[in-house]
């Protein structure tokens, strides 16, 4: 046996209702002041809602799946529709009826005594707890309530690109409403683990690669597993590439939601120094090296010799300049 046959319950984890706080109990300080003052509050006569309430489960997905898109099956408790009475809440002979207490409002009137006299307020009925119906020859199996506690198993389809903290609807899958009455919905908020090698910034991915230094050097093409299922991304690293140099891959960042297109993904380059060289390898790098240097030497000794040579250009200039006016003068 499950439940009042008179009044809806819940079977917890669903979300609440904040109307169903405000809306019960003491009634308010607008019940208050509409029966002071002679006014009437819209809807309050009516009885309480039984719709199921709606219920909420979080789920956890890899980048992969986000990225690819997924169908999960999941697994949670809920009150179901009753087998044995069809939802109906009735047992054998059974039936409902309007409460005696509140004539099927829900509500009851309550008269209390304040500083300024008497005063009344709408509250909810407790004979029938809002429901504004009574239940005669319940069924046993439900207790009236038309609902039993289950377990549930749903699938649910993640579309590509979805984001941490973005939610799923999935009609009818909360709890059953009491006696028939409409199912809540159930809401999946989905949860993206981080990645070990790609970081998530909007539809963007970042991540890093480690190249030879000697490959920096003269430029190189690495190949990397792209976010997608078989993909692979080739990264052209550009000659004379510095230490924490950021190259981008247009179009292979996270798919855009409900779209064709994808975000960008960027690299960070990491230079190792290059190791296990042979002597001869050696050799060869440190003539190279020499022989910058000798370059280098050369092209500073020229261009101080540019240098020296404009300026006695210049000079020799400005001294026929010179003599030239001198002569005009005379």
């Amino acid at each position: 046996r499950y439940g009042d046959p008179n009044g809806p319950s819940g079977f917890g984890g669903g979300y609440v209702d904040m109307s169903d706080i405000f809306g019960g109990g003491f009634g308010g300080f607008g019940d208050i002041f509409d029966s002071f003052f002679g006014g009437g509050h819209g809807g309050r006569g009516a009885a309480q809602r039984t719709r199921g309430s709606d219920m909420g489960i979080r789920l956890s997905i890899t980048l992969e799946e986000a990225a690819a898109g997924v169908t999960k099956t999941i697994s949670y408790n809920r009150l179901s529709t009753c087998d044995d009475c069809n939802g109906t809440g009735l047992g054998e002979g059974g039936k409902i009826e309007d409460c005696s207490r509140c004539h099927g409002t829900g509500t009851v009137v309550q008269v209390q005594n304040t500083v300024f006299g008497q005063m009344q307020s709408q509250t909810v009925c407790p004979e029938c707890q809002g429901t504004g119906k009574k239940v005669e020859h319940a069924c046993e199996t439900c207790g009236g309530q038309g609902r039993t506690p289950d377990h549930e198993r749903v699938s649910v389809e993640i579309p590509a690109g979805v984001h941490s903290g973005q939610s799923i609807s999935i009609a009818g899958k909360g709890e059953a409403g009491v006696r028939g009455d409409t199912s809540g919905d159930l809401i999946v908020t989905i949860e993206v683990s981080q990645h070990k090698d790609f970081e998530r910034r909007g539809d963007d991915l970042f991540t890093s690669v480690s190249v030879d230094s000697l490959e920096a050097i003269v430029g190189t093409t690495v190949t990397i597993d792209g976010i997608i299922k078989d993909e692979t991304i080739e990264i052209a690293i550009p000659a004379g590439c510095k230490y924490g140099q950021q190259l981008s891959v247009a179009g292979k960042g996270m798919p855009r939601l409900h779209t064709k297109a994808r975000g960008n993904l960027y690299v960070l380059v990491h230079i190792e120094t290059s190791t296990g060289l042979t002597k001869d390898q050696l050799e060869t790098l440190t003539s190279l090296i020499d022989e910058r240097k000798q370059n280098s030497a050369q092209e500073t000794q020229d261009e101080q010799h540019d240098q020296s040579s404009a300026a006695a250009d210049s000079s020799n200039h400005n001294d026929k300049k010179a003599k030239k006016a001198s002569k005009k003068r005379r």
